[in-house]
């Protein structure tokens, strides 16, 4: 489990709330910042596997370093924390390729969740986000349902249950191949961009209407 996590918030207490958490369940924190240039310098430096990152930060936000992490092909993925719900603020971190965005006031509750889910290269995004969304994001591709096969229903539904490819290729006993076929014809079909993350948030987002 030995995770490495940098952590940057410029809240002292929550920063060291979840670093003394995290660290007490095993992962290891090889660094902390309290303002975003410092955090986005450790994560160049160190190439964390994960980091946590407070959405407003002085100097630097949570946002503008998922942005410099994606421009510059860092391998870190980012977790956002914040108290934010607006659509707006969700939509960019999608486009900056963010792994994990959860509220503050469940960030302990959640946190080892959203990381044991990106770890494996999944998604997490708290539910109470996916509820304030506007239904627009939710409902917005639900017409394009009826255009999936039974094959391509049954391979959303089983991403929605944060199956990877390779699981899914087991429970259908099928090839990864063309697991990943099926998901390049759902991507297109639902009008979805390209990200390797965007078909997952869909999936998570629309569990309930698949």
């Amino acid at each position: 489990m030995n995770t490495s996590i940098v952590i940057a918030d410029d809240h002292p207490l929550m920063l060291r709330g979840l670093t003394d958490f995290l660290t007490s369940k095993g992962f290891n924190i090889i660094g902390s910042a309290t303002d975003g240039n410092a955090a986005y310098n450790l994560i160049v430096k160190l190439k964390p596997e994960i980091a946590i990152l407070d959405i407003r930060m002085p100097h630097k936000t949570g946002l503008e370093i998922a942005e410099e992490c994606q421009k510059n092909g860092l391998p870190t993925k980012v977790i956002l924390i914040t108290f934010d719900k607006e659509e707006e603020l969700f939509d960019k971190a999608k486009s900056f390729n963010v792994y994990g965005y959860i509220l503050k006031e469940f960030a302990v509750e959640e946190i080892e969740t959203c990381i044991e889910h990106v770890v494996n290269g999944n998604p997490y995004f708290s539910e109470e986000i996916a509820e304030h969304l506007n239904c627009n994001l939710i409902n917005s591709h639900l017409e394009e349902l009826d255009k999936l096969t039974k094959s391509e229903l049954k391979i959303v539904k089983l991403i929605s249950d944060n199956k990877t490819s390779h699981d899914i290729a087991n429970e259908l006993s099928i090839s990864i191949r063309t697991v990943d076929k099926h998901r390049s014809n759902i991507v297109a079909k639902l009008g979805l961009d390209n990200k390797p993350t965007s078909l997952s948030i869909w999936a998570n987002l629309n569990k309930s209407n698949l």
